[in-house]
């Protein structure tokens, strides 16, 4: 039998670079998969993912997605759209965005523009190469109250206070969850058959609203 090995995750970061260069480069790339871009003040950053970054990535948003059906919170998901403010010379891509208190205020729109528009409630990133560029200025940068990171061992969470963020037990879109839960389930989700796996997440969500 063959065996499928996944790909290392690949990252090459260029200096130097203007805010011409970064818009040109992502309107060519287009919506084509795989690839990420991060740019911040002339430092672009190329990541190409692997299957080791985006089975968890995926796990978390459903986590994300089940737990707002559970508790009737709506939200917008927005995945890996490109967010960028040429004023703060700033752009990333996040491994997975979600709308859940500002969902109405982005309701029917095509295009997010940060210059008016609100910034993503909820940022999923997820972070198994040491190498690369810290994310977390640039979503502090444009407001974002709320990221989870995963570090290859365990999920945790961070709350956007006075332009830093905090680390907290505690999810702040989804207060019952915590960051040592969020873990276990997405330790589960790499072994467990999906359809088992989303059994249990509901009925942990269930007995959190009955308590």
């Amino acid at each position: 039998m063959a065996t499928v090995v996944s790909p290392p995750e690949r990252l090459v970061t260029l200096y130097g670079i203007s805010w011409e260069t970064y818009e040109r480069i992502i309107a060519e790339h287009g919506e084509k998969g795989g690839t990420r871009f991060t740019f911040d003040n002339g430092a672009l950053e190329i990541r190409v993912r692997s299957s080791r970054h985006e089975k968890p990535n995926r796990a978390l948003a459903a986590l994300v997605e089940v737990l707002a059906e559970e508790f009737d919170i709506d939200l917008r998901r927005l995945g890996s759209t490109t967010f960028k403010r040429e004023d703060l010379q700033k752009g990333f891509e996040p491994d997975s965005c979600f709308y859940i208190q500002n969902s109405e205020a982005i309701r029917g729109k095509d295009e997010i523009d940060l210059a008016s528009d609100p910034p993503p409630d909820l940022i999923i990133e997820i972070d198994i190469t040491s190498e690369s560029l810290d994310r977390f200025p640039l979503f502090a940068a444009v407001g974002v109250m709320e990221v989870w990171r995963f570090d290859r061992a365990s999920v945790a969470f961070f709350r956007l206070e006075e332009g830093e963020y905090v680390k907290t037990l505690n999810s702040v879109s989804f207060p019952p969850l915590t960051d040592e839960i969020a873990t276990r389930f997405l330790t589960e989700s790499l072994t467990m058959k999906s359809t088992a796996w989303l059994r249990r997440v509901r009925q942990w969500a269930r007995e959190q609203k009955a308590n």
